[in-house]
């Protein structure tokens, strides 16, 4: 009887486990989509008119 009492501790004792790594899962998942939203947003109100870096034709001799 006691091993099969350690047995249930123990499968319960997992299950809250693995229920908690679910739970941290969605959460980094869930921050991870608002990071995405919040960028989108923030970029598409953005309008680049200044170019930086090289031009887009060669330089002629």
């Amino acid at each position: 009887m006691f091993e099969f009492e350690l047995h249930q501790l123990r499968s319960a004792d997992l299950i809250r486990e693995a229920d908690n790594e679910r739970l941290a899962r969605e959460a980094v998942r869930s921050r991870r989509a608002a990071r995405r939203e919040a960028a989108r947003r923030a970029a598409e109100g953005e309008v680049h008119s200044v170019r930086r870096g090289r031009p887009r034709t060669a330089r002629t001799a």
